[in-house]
């Protein structure tokens, strides 16, 4: 850690005082600075106060229209060359001076962003893990795009610098680190704070590998990283980026809960040490992204710390169950993990990105990166830059992500995100249920959050055939446009897949979807058997 500049006469000598006025409290205001008049700069109509009002009045119009329309939608899927030619059609043509400001182009440029993505608000939305966020949390992301302050550092925005410390206590709560010992940092998304995770995990054990490299390894033992064989993508092109490569990958073998199976993970590390591997973490999935599985953390813990391992819990999807009192036992044993990742854009319903990266060790969330900059990093630390995240994450320009969600924490309190979790997991429990008294539909799982996959499967369908079947269903009703669902091969064999992110999807909506389901696949199965009539080959 760098040392308190108080310890340092030369900048105790220059630095002067930060009392008075040159620090005033949050209640203060600046003073005014009086001056005579000046001329006014540059004068460009696109930064006008008032047309700034009206187009926001503009906007806010239209989404409000959105957000009140509860009808059933999946995704309206535009060829991309139409969409290149409507988007260019409200383009200003090509002149030497500013175009004169538009407004029916605006409003257009409006109706066409929402009408051409996924529909998040509707209950016809089940296929992935994007959140339809808390209205107030998009004005708050409103907010930030105007004020614009990058958030690396205190003195560019102050506020969301004091948001972070504030949401790392009260989340830390539920996660029970030692207060004063952790820490948090925002990045931007998950796979950035696995990548961070992992560069500090391997500077802890490696603590020369950022200087010289792989050389400094010779003949010994190659650096690897332990991952349950379900995890998400984003850890093997870390250990691409990290230069640690695919084949020092090892992936721990899977029970049939799709968790990462502790009776194989002992023998499974045995078995890369005997290959020359040394293992420095194990990655643990909480929601892991294909089925939403919770890997033991609790035992993989005990086992990570008896081998002297690093254990990085990937959070994203699940670690938002830490704030359901009913929910939180899917993440028991926590607190012994070195690190966690927690994407607040998936179930806490925020713009994204904002995804929070804690640290069991304050000291140790320093170790990913290392590097000096004066230009942005101060050399000795006061009670100002104490609270700079520039060094600890990869980030040098950030957007101030925490925002929304302190702001929605503080005027709701955890009970806004805790019940609409519940709902959410209870929905697809309930779905799963729902799933069992059809004949023609086979459960993969039991779910054990928000996440469920299926397949369909009447009696009279080709083992062969399965796979491709689910495949088209998929295709066909992202298609038709009325359901938004996705898909993962578990077992090599696709699945239909539907994530619960919506609070306005009931269980009718999942009955509607199952026939609809039906139908298509009645349809696709139709055709086979019309066209294989005609050629002579089975479906």
């Amino acid at each position: 850690m760098r040392e308190s500049r108080s310890k340092n006469p030369v900048f105790e000598q220059f630095r002067g005082t930060k009392s008075g006025s040159a620090a005033r409290s949050a209640a203060e205001a600046p003073v005014p600075f009086a001056t005579p008049e000046f001329e006014s700069g540059l004068l460009l109509d696109a930064f006008d106060a008032q047309l700034f009002r009206e187009n926001s009045q503009t906007a806010v119009a239209k989404l409000e229209k959105h957000l009140s329309d509860f009808s059933i939608k999946g995704l309206e899927l535009t060829e991309p060359a139409s969409l290149s030619r409507a988007a260019r059609a409200l383009m200003a043509p090509d002149q030497t001076g500013i175009a004169a400001f538009d407004e029916k182009k605006l409003e257009a440029i409006i109706d066409l962003y929402v009408r051409t993505g996924i529909q998040v608000h509707s209950p016809g939305y089940m296929g992935r893990q994007f959140s339809g966020v808390v209205p107030l949390g998009g004005v708050i992301d409103f907010v930030s795009s105007v004020v614009n302050q990058p958030s690396s550092f205190y003195e560019a925005a102050q506020l969301p610098n004091v948001a972070e410390r504030i949401m790392a206590d009260e989340l830390n709560r539920f996660i029970g680190w030692d207060q004063g010992r952790f820490a948090m940092v925002t990045t931007s998304g998950g796979s950035l704070a696995n990548l961070t995770a992992l560069l500090a995990a391997r500077n802890h054990k490696f603590p020369h590998f950022w200087t010289e490299g792989s050389s400094l390894l010779g003949g010994q033992a190659r650096p690897a990283i332990a991952v349950g064989s379900d995890v998400h993508y984003s850890v093997s092109r870390a250990a691409g980026i990290m230069g640690i490569g695919e084949g020092q990958i090892v992936r721990l073998p899977l029970n049939d809960k799709l968790q990462i199976c502790m009776d194989q993970a002992g023998p499974a590390l045995d078995a890369a040490e005997r290959r020359g591997l040394q293992v420095f973490c194990v990655v643990a999935s909480a929601g892991s992204t294909s089925v939403g599985a919770f890997d033991p953390i609790d035992e993989l813990a005990d086992l990570a710390r008896a081998r002297d391992l690093w254990l990085h819990v990937d959070g994203a999807h699940g670690a938002s169950l830490l704030v359901s009192d009913t929910l939180r036992h899917k993440m028991r044993g926590i607190e012994k993990a070195d690190s966690l990742t927690w994407d607040a854009h998936k179930m806490m319903f925020v713009p994204a990105p904002c995804t929070l990266l804690f640290y069991r060790n304050e000291e140790r969330s320093r170790g990913a990166f290392r590097q000096t900059a004066s230009y942005v990093f101060d050399e000795e630390v006061d009670v100002y830059t104490e609270l700079d995240s520039g060094e600890r994450n990869f980030e040098c320009t950030k957007r101030p992500m925490i925002m929304p969600l302190w702001t929605l924490w503080s005027l709701y309190g955890r009970a806004l995100f805790a019940e609409k979790i519940e709902y959410l997991c209870q929905l697809a429990e309930s779905a799963h249920r729902t799933l069992q008294a059809e004949r023609d539909f086979e459960t993969v799982h039991r779910p054990e959050a928000n996440i469920l996959c299926f397949r369909y499967r009447p009696a009279d369908l080709a083992e062969e055939d399965v796979h491709g079947l689910q495949v088209a269903i998929r295709d066909e009703l992202k298609i038709q446009g009325n359901f938004f669902i996705s898909k993962v091969n578990i077992g090599g064999v696709a699945a239909l897949r539907v994530v619960m992110m919506n609070h306005r999807i009931a269980g009718e909506h999942f009955r509607m979807l199952l026939g609809e389901i039906r139908r298509v696949g009645q349809m696709l199965l139709g055709s086979d058997q019309g066209h294989n009539s005609q050629t002579g080959n089975r479906p």
